[in-house]
């Protein structure tokens, strides 16, 4: 009986090294949003058609408001409202299944609904997202760019179905309402999401900050398991 327990120990520990090692965890919603925490907040947007002469473009620019904010109640996604936007009225942006994919449900000033999917590049922090119509074919892009905490662009495109490449039609270049140009190293955190905090909130006589609507209603409704996610988060940081 000995000898046949030593026999089986290589083998049972042969067969542990080949054991299928665990697929890591994917990330939750909230997670997978996390990437688009800069876009939380009001936007002043500037607008142009992408074709015509400089003077047509200044001719035809429009202005709108833009903001967004988490929903984190329910169905989490980032919402996204356009105050006398030319074309969109809003919007709200998830993370699709599959890792880096991403899918933006529009509503456009002439009530369509229009979905938009694709992918994010970390590095170049630019969103690409694309959709064909299902009457003339033609394909639609909008990439969004995030410049800057303060800054991103927003582009359309489309391409016929007779053509090669993509044609710009506008281009949208957003700033921040109320933010400084200058660096955010010493601006509150929100509790919630861990992006720009923006708006005070208090819990037993402290202050915590949030950086929108949808974060200041989740941390009223469960203030004890956001502070406790934001000081493990704290915690990590000091540990980095």
């Amino acid at each position: 009986m000995r000898c046949c327990r030593f026999i089986s120990l290589p083998a049972f520990l042969i067969a542990a090294s080949f054991a299928p090692a665990a697929e890591p965890a994917k990330p939750t919603p909230k997670e997978a949003l996390k990437a688009f925490n800069d876009l939380i907040g009001s936007w002043r947007g500037t607008g142009e058609p992408s074709q015509g002469t400089a003077e047509e473009k200044k001719r035809n620019f429009w202005q709108e408001t833009i903001r967004w904010e988490w929903q984190l109640k329910g169905d989490v996604c980032l919402k996204a409202d356009f105050e006398k936007g030319k074309y969109f009225v809003s919007g709200e942006l998830r993370p699709l299944p599959e890792a880096g994919r991403y899918r933006f449900t529009v509503t456009t000033v002439n009530k369509e609904t229009l979905t938009f999917d694709g992918d994010f590049d970390p590095e170049k922090k630019r969103l690409t997202l694309e959709r064909t119509d299902d009457k003339t074919k033609t394909k639609q892009r909008l990439v969004f760019t995030l410049l800057h905490f303060n800054r991103h662009l927003v582009r359309y495109e489309e391409k016929k179905a007779d053509q090669f490449a993509f044609a710009p039609v506008w281009l949208v270049g957003a700033t921040k309402d109320g933010v400084p140009f200058a660096g955010v190293e010493d601006k509150p955190e929100c509790v919630v999401s861990g992006g720009l905090g923006t708006i005070p909130v208090m819990y037993k006589g402290k202050t915590y900050y949030v950086c929108c609507g949808g974060c200041r209603d989740a941390f009223r409704d469960e203030p004890e398991k956001y502070i406790r996610e934001y000081e493990e988060r704290q915690a990590a940081k000091k540990m980095k």
